[in-house]
């Protein structure tokens, strides 16, 4: 073809009616990379040039929408001698939407210097990448670069900035930027209630929802999971309720997301009975249905019936998912069922192809270590196909400081967490537990100063309860409740009642060089005898009390709490950091295996 036959109108006619009707069957037809490959080659072989704007514009654009892979896209982009701020967007967009975003902050690096200039989709999508990779610097250099071009008013900004500081759990940040939003849409406030809810502050998350109510917005799906979340980290059994209630009242009972949600928060409240009703009662479930009823079952103690549950799902023909077997491992864990923990654990790799992960064997690990075999569960670390994690080793440790026994694979755990986890105040504290039942007191002492040197503090124990809408905190000793008076006068009485019924302190859960008399008097004050003490003067009897602890619940509280409800014919409910503990009648449900 001669150069002048290129440049006559007809030539140049035919050309945009064939780019024209590439871009059309871009959106047309191309419903797949093959076709749209297919239909790339076309327009390659009809003479439009690769370097084509247009035409690239559009079929990166399509490359992105159908999620193919973004090298192809790349290929494409880089042909194009000078792309538009749309191409430039659209291939930080499909950076930002790929497993690996990282590419693009390259991308806006490379815009900044071409003389294109950002526009209102160009930071949205920017400010998604940077969440994903959790890279604070770059993304407060890019929130600069929005407020220098004046894009940071936009609400599509705005809400990206929000998302960003959550996911570097930078909260503050996030809530400067979220009250000076004059306008804010649901996706604001569910990026900061979700924000609260999974950066471990509930409290704060139950608040914004308040306010949420009174700025008028909607909950949906969304924002219930989130509130769900919170009220379950709290043991915020009542606030739960209130939410269930509005889900049906507005029809988000039949939102999946949010059903699941429900039915963990029941869970995590310790009312596995509202949570079974919840899931008996879908009527559509999906295997995390399955799955969060089934770890439910299992942290509550209920262990034969997660295995019966697990069991059915199976009949059902629905496919269990890693985390299901965890849960799984976990109800054999926490019922003492050694040998079913096992052929569970073959079976999971056996009949459903699951790889075994890092928590399936910290599964197995606690599994032994709480059935009192720590030597089987250190070669069995030793064994292991991965590297073992700070977590494999810190549970090791905790069922040597919980035998009371095996000083020697305690050290051993230790010095493999120090060069892990160096900062971890909790493997101190059970390091020297497990000097201190052994009454090496030198040995505990030298723990302790490590801790002081290390500036490393012990994380108090406290107890949380809900109570008229509100969740009341208490710590060992706490003098600060302005019912203080009322609650040691129960206390006191709570003691008496006890020793009658031929309570005796255990003082041995005082891991402390002191005298019996004030290892006594350190057990009364407990946080969680606390909580009971202020539950009892505020509730009518026979009422329930619910219990949410930070740390183990020890040897002596759990005796007493077993006592205190025959006494005083009440439910006791305690969950703490290991699992759940259903006292009733003087009997508990772990059948004193924790």
């Amino acid at each position: 073809m001669q150069p002048e036959q290129r440049l006559s109108p007809e030539f140049a006619s035919r050309q945009t009616y064939i780019l024209k009707k590439c871009i059309a069957l871009l959106y047309s037809c191309a419903t797949s990379l093959p076709k749209l490959k297919q239909l790339h080659a076309f327009s390659v072989r009809h003479g439009v040039p690769l370097s084509d704007p247009d035409m690239g514009k559009h079929l990166i654009f399509k490359l992105v929408s159908l999620s193919a892979p973004m090298n192809y896209a790349r290929q494409v982009f880089d042909k194009i001698p000078h792309p538009n701020i749309f191409t430039w967007g659209t291939m930080i967009r499909g950076y930002a939407e790929s497993d690996d975003p990282s590419p693009a902050l390259e991308m806006y690096r490379r815009l900044r210097r071409s003389s294109a200039q950002p526009d209102t989709h160009t930071y949205p999508f920017l400010l998604k990448a940077v969440a994903k990779l959790a890279v604070l610097r770059e993304g407060e250099k890019v929130h600069c670069a929005a407020l220098k071009d004046g894009f940071s008013s936009l609400m599509f900004v705005q809400n990206a900035l929000l998302h960003f500081y959550g996911a570097c759990g930078r909260a503050e940040s996030a809530l400067e930027v979220f009250d000076k939003m004059p306008v804010r849409d649901l996706v604001a406030w569910n990026s900061m209630i979700n924000m609260y809810a999974a950066n471990g502050m509930p409290n704060e998350a139950l608040t914004l929802y308040g306010r949420m109510g009174l700025d008028n917005a909607k909950p949906d799906g969304f924002t219930l999971v989130s509130l769900l979340t919170a009220c379950s980290d709290l043991g915020a059994l009542a606030l739960g309720r209130r939410a269930h209630v509005y889900m049906m009242k507005v029809g988000l009972d039949k939102n999946l997301h949010a059903v699941n949600a429900l039915v963990v928060h029941y869970t995590k409240c310790g009312n596995i009975t509202e949570a079974k009703q919840v899931f008996h009662e879908m009527e559509e479930r999906s295997v995390v249905s399955w799955t969060s009823l089934i770890v439910g079952l299992a942290v509550n103690g209920f262990g034969e019936e997660a295995l019966e549950l697990f069991r059915e799902m199976e009949q059902r023909r629905l496919v269990p998912t890693e985390i299901t077997f965890v849960g799984v491992l976990y109800a054999c864990s926490h019922c003492g069922m050694v040998d079913q923990g096992s052929a569970y654990f073959d079976k999971m790799s056996k009949e459903y192809g699951i790889v075994p992960k890092i928590e399936h064997y910290g599964c197995m690990v606690d599994l032994m270590g709480r059935a009192g075999l720590v030597q089987k569960a250190y070669d069995y670390i030793l064994n292991m196909p991965i590297q073992p994690n700070a977590v494999i080793w810190r549970t090791l440790l905790g069922a040597c400081s919980l035998s009371g026994k095996h000083l020697e694979i305690g050290e051993i755990a230790r010095d493999q967490l120090r060069k892990l986890d160096p900062k971890h105040c909790g493997d101190y504290v059970l390091l020297s537990n497990l000097y201190a039942a052994e009454k090496r007191w030198s040995d505990v002492h030298n723990v302790r100063r490590a801790m002081m040197k290390e500036g490393i503090k012990k994380v108090p124990g406290h107890s949380l309860v809900e109570l008229g809408n509100r969740v009341h905190e208490f710590v060992m000793g706490d003098v600060s409740h302005a019912q203080t008076e009322a609650i040691y006068a129960m206390l006191s009485e709570m003691t008496r009642l006890l020793r009658l019924e031929g309570y005796a302190p255990r003082t041995s859960s005082v891991l402390a060089d002191i005298e019996e008399e004030e290892k006594e008097t350190a057990l009364t004050y407990h946080s969680e005898k606390i909580a009971i003490a202020f539950v009892l003067i505020n509730t009518p009897p026979r009422t329930p009390i619910r219990i949410t602890k930070n740390l183990r619940v020890c040897g002596d509280c759990h005796l007493a709490i077993k006592l205190l409800s025959k006494i005083f014919e009440r439910d006791i409910v305690v969950r703490d950091v290991s699992r759940f503990h259903h006292f009733r009648d003087g009997a508990c449900s772990c059948k004193d295996y924790w």
